[in-house]
């Protein structure tokens, strides 16, 4: 009898549009049916509708005279390019994955900090 345990391997297959994204923020909750629904953003200033400048005397684009819209310089954007949708119990492996990453790049910055401390000063 052989006491090799199952094995099961996943093969990953990417989208052709497959491109990562940057994000810096994330904006959720859950569903009426209990699913967790996280809409992942990229927080950055708003780019301007319209400028209109001024023309000078010789003929030049002069100083800028409005913007639209009238409120950009307070403004902010949260633009929205994905988002995910889980069940309540896969949203709490993804918590626990995500614990594990975090913990291992702890720990890879605690040995590199350790690393650059020493007498050399990580310096071959």
């Amino acid at each position: 009898m052989s006491s090799r345990k199952p094995e099961l391997t996943f093969k990953y297959v990417f989208n052709y549009g497959y491109n990562p994204s940057y994000v810096n923020g994330a904006q959720g909750g859950f569903s009426p049916r209990g699913e967790m629904v996280i809409n992942f953003y990229l927080e950055r200033q708003p780019l301007p509708d319209a400028i209109t400048h001024e023309i000078t005397a010789e003929g030049a684009i002069g100083r800028e005279i409005a913007v639209e819209p009238k409120d950009l310089a307070s403004s902010m954007v949260r633009f929205i390019d994905t988002g995910v949708v889980m069940s309540y119990e896969n949203a709490k492996v993804f918590h626990s994955w995500m614990g594990d990453k975090l913990r291992e790049i702890e720990e890879m910055q605690k040995a590199r900090t350790a690393f650059e401390e020493t007498q050399n000063g990580g310096q071959a």
